[in-house]
């Protein structure tokens, strides 16, 4: 009698907790019922990482005004920037002091997901842990001379020197050059310090220095159009693998094609794998799997919304995205390159 009523009681109980159970997960119409309301009269805050007026800038600022329309909720997404340290201090500042609920989103350089893979110098978030929410663009980056400077092309870098400006130490306008340098031999000298390509373009324009190298050329074509047209400044070379499409049509040099070794070669490859996704979106760690998965989903409807292309267009950018689950199986990738290979640009770059 006693073993009959326990087991009774026992499926009693197992009953209850499964249902208990269920009511927790609910219907994918509840969850997205749940989400809506969550959302609805909120603010996101999208943490750009860089200064007012740059290409990151321009992104963020482009995507914000479309993205809330496609969350569930309609919550209104407020750009707000925080430059620092080549975007690592709106990078530890998501992974570690930001609400985590799913109402804070960073637009980060693409040297704060790999800068802790090639230094130990700003252990301030672990890029493997974000959550990727996407990418607006696959940038290609692009070495900058004036017209009017003693250097006439990439080959003229081996003997003659070239002042560049640079942000901070992290930052492709810094890393890039000082990387071609250790790697190649190039005599590129970095005048660092200035809060992002904007300045650097301002101090191009002034004759303050002579160009910049690891500008993206989707936002200097764009910005500074009448550079080109004029031939005021021009193309030195391109840092990608594979190069631009208008680019390669003008024959403009990649540097990979000055590596005189494999070694450098690999070494200039990995660098520039990062390139792949030189827009990213994240969100810290802990935030709920549900609304990572809806805010992937919302920023590629974004990057596919009419209005958003149709601007794009008009400012001249490129929209080329990459989806969240993908850009989070890129990041994995490129942290598990061989240790070999990375050592090798870890010691390129200490000697920037």
């Amino acid at each position: 009698m006693l073993v009959e009523m326990s087991r009774k009681l026992g499926l009693i109980i197992g009953h209850c907790a499964l249902a208990a159970v269920m009511a927790s997960v609910g219907s994918p119409v509840q969850a997205q019922e749940n989400l809506e309301q969550f959302y609805k009269g909120r603010t996101i805050n999208l943490i750009i990482g860089s200064a007012p007026g740059g290409g990151y800038d321009l992104y963020g600022r482009m995507i914000a005004r479309y993205i809330g329309k496609h969350i569930a909720g309609n919550p209104l997404v407020v750009p707000n920037n925080m430059p620092g340290a080549a975007s690592n201090v709106a990078a530890g500042y998501v992974y570690n002091v930001a609400p985590k609920d799913g109402t804070v989103m960073g637009a980060l350089y693409m040297g704060s997901v790999v800068d802790p893979l090639f230094s130990d110098s700003r252990p301030t978030h672990d890029p493997t842990q974000f959550n990727y929410i996407g990418n607006a663009n696959a940038d290609v980056y692009v070495c900058l001379v004036r017209a009017d400077a003693n250097v006439k092309s990439f080959e003229d870098l081996f003997s003659k020197e070239l002042i560049v400006g640079g942000s901070a130490i992290g930052a492709s306008t810094h890393d890039f050059p000082a990387l071609l340098n250790a790697v190649l031999g190039t005599k590129f000298k970095i005048v660092a310090g200035y809060p992002g390509t904007r300045e650097i373009s301002f101090a191009i324009d002034k004759n303050e220095v002579q160009g910049g190298c690891g500008n993206t050329w989707s936002s200097i074509s764009s910005s500074q159009r009448d550079w080109f047209t004029s031939g005021k400044v021009k193309v030195l070379a391109q840092e990608d693998a594979t190069g631009y499409p208008e680019l390669n049509a003008l024959h403009i040099p990649r540097t990979l094609d000055f590596a005189k070794t494999d070694e450098q070669r690999q070494m200039l490859e990995l660098y520039y794998s990062q390139t792949a996704f030189g827009r990213p979106y994240v969100m810290a760690p802990q935030v709920d799997p549900a609304k990572i998965k809806l805010m992937r989903k919302a920023f590629m409807d974004t990057m596919n919304d009419p209005e958003l292309k149709a601007e794009a267009e008009k400012i001249k950018v490129d929209v080329i995205p990459i989806a969240g689950d993908v850009l989070q199986e890129l990041v994995k990738k490129i942290y598990a390159t061989p240790k070999n290979i990375v050592d090798k640009v870890r010691v390129a770059l200490a000697q920037k």
